[in-house]
């Protein structure tokens, strides 16, 4: 599989990579999180997402060592984002979970930045610029699903 990566192909690359930067930096302008490292919102976005987790499964889903993972913890119960619990399967062992406050900030994070974008492409784009967006980030979509097997 030695083929030559087409122009396009790089250059589509590289304007996906910078438009994507660009809003990822935007969008982290508007939340409310700016007082957590970007490894504690990572933790909180995959609590939120994936459900209750030990230390352990946090610490390989994240890809960092068991003591950052355990510094990372700390902060985020010191801030009332966090709860520990014993594991039902395992008594020995602690499941974290997001506290209430943790959902709260996590969904007002969320709101408050999809309002944002969805404004800006109503006020910067026509409907058929939407229905190109949607189009391209389903092909994107697609072809990341197609190129990691899921």
């Amino acid at each position: 599989m030695n083929e030559r990566i087409s122009t396009s192909a790089t250059q589509a690359a590289s304007e996906v990579r910078v438009v994507f930067g660009r809003v990822k930096r935007r969008l982290k302008e508007l939340a409310e999180t700016d007082d957590l490292t970007p490894s504690q919102s990572s933790v909180l976005s995959r609590l939120d997402k994936d459900g209750p987790a030990s230390a352990s499964e946090l610490a390989a889903a994240e890809r960092i060592r068991p003591q950052s993972i355990a510094a990372i913890l700390a902060a985020l119960r010191e801030a009332d984002l966090i709860q520990r619990h014993p594991d039902p399967e395992d008594g020995r062992r602690q499941v974290v979970s997001l506290t209430t406050a943790g959902r709260h900030r996590l969904q007002g994070d969320r709101k408050v930045r999809q309002e944002w974008l969805a404004r800006t492409l109503q006020d910067h784009c026509t409907e058929a610029e939407r229905q190109d967006i949607l189009k391209a980030l389903a092909l994107l979509d697609h072809a990341i699903e197609a190129a990691t097997g899921r």
